[in-house]
């Protein structure tokens, strides 16, 4: 199990990143900065780690020996009380602290692309799914542990009610909705689950049907969250060891797209909602195993 604790929010990473910007364009090295402020040169790398926040008085010392301007000053006092706000996940103790980190992001986000291949998106599963699909993923966790993790899912989806709701916009290969997970009814109730999230003005979901045959992505599941302003759209890829961030505008590039590959190659969202029409209909039927 990886170790598990608190994750660095996105606007602690802009934080830590800013103030690294301004350290850098004052000509400062770490021992420098720690005879300047009187702060030791391991407190210096968590804090431009985004391991931990400086106290007020630390950051005014940094930013004095920076000299930074009143703009700047502003943009980071303003971030670093950010993130020191509480979020829902933070109490959370038991949830990976990869996952920990991408359920942050995502909280901030506003808005998420999603392709998957073998599995409902966890942003539209039901509760009996996402149960089922914890047990038979990750099936050395203990039973507190899994309904931490299905509670933390269920949590997530209210991104996609709040005021201001999240955009997504999932693509799910149609194996997804042949895929057996938890039985028949729990099939037939998430392609249903499917169905309702189509008709809200805020999620487009589309389903590349089999008949696609090969095409580009197929070789891994990723998820593409977008946030306000420019270079901060973050790639985020699950594995079965470890989780994989990139940030690089190459990558978010070429994620991008990618993206825009997959949306060409599937259904789209009337054609969509018949194939989900249809596949439920199947569930209900048990007819799902037939080509």
């Amino acid at each position: 199990m990886p170790g598990r604790n608190k994750a660095p929010t996105l606007r602690l990473r802009r934080f830590a990143a800013k103030l690294r910007e301004l350290r850098e364009a004052a000509g400062l090295s770490p021992v420098e900065v720690a005879d300047l402020t009187g702060l030791d040169r391991a407190t210096l790398f968590r804090i431009e780690g985004a391991k931990v926040r400086p106290q007020a008085r630390s950051l005014r010392a940094l930013l004095d020996a920076y000299r930074a301007s009143d703009q700047d000053r502003n943009e980071l006092t303003a971030l670093l009380k950010a993130a020191a706000e509480q979020t829902w996940l933070q109490p959370t103790a038991s949830l990976p602290s990869q996952y920990a980190t991408y359920i942050g992001f995502e909280s901030e986000a506003e808005g998420v692309r999603n392709y998957e291949i073998l599995a409902i998106p966890g942003l539209l599963q039901t509760e009996s799914y996402a149960r089922a699909m914890i047990k038979g993923t990750v099936p050395d966790v203990s039973r507190d542990e899994v309904e931490s993790r299905v509670s933390a899912r269920l949590e997530r989806q209210r991104l996609l009610t709040r005021p201001t709701p999240l955009k997504l916009w999932a693509v799910i290969d149609e194996s997804a909705l042949l895929r057996e997970v938890g039985g028949r009814q729990v099939m037939h109730d998430q392609l249903a689950k499917l169905r309702e999230a189509a008709d809200e003005p805020n999620i487009t979901i589309q389903v590349i049907p089999r008949s696609a045959g090969a095409y580009p992505g197929m070789h891994g599941a990723f998820v593409l969250l977008e946030f306000p302003g420019e270079g901060h759209d973050v790639v985020y890829m699950e594995g079965s060891s470890s989780d994989l961030f990139l940030e690089g505008e190459q990558d978010i590039s070429h994620y991008s797209m990618l993206f825009e590959h997959l949306r060409a190659v599937a259904a789209g969202p009337d054609a969509t909602r018949a194939l989900l029409a249809t596949a439920q209909e199947n569930w209900k039927e048990g007819r799902h195993d037939r080509s």
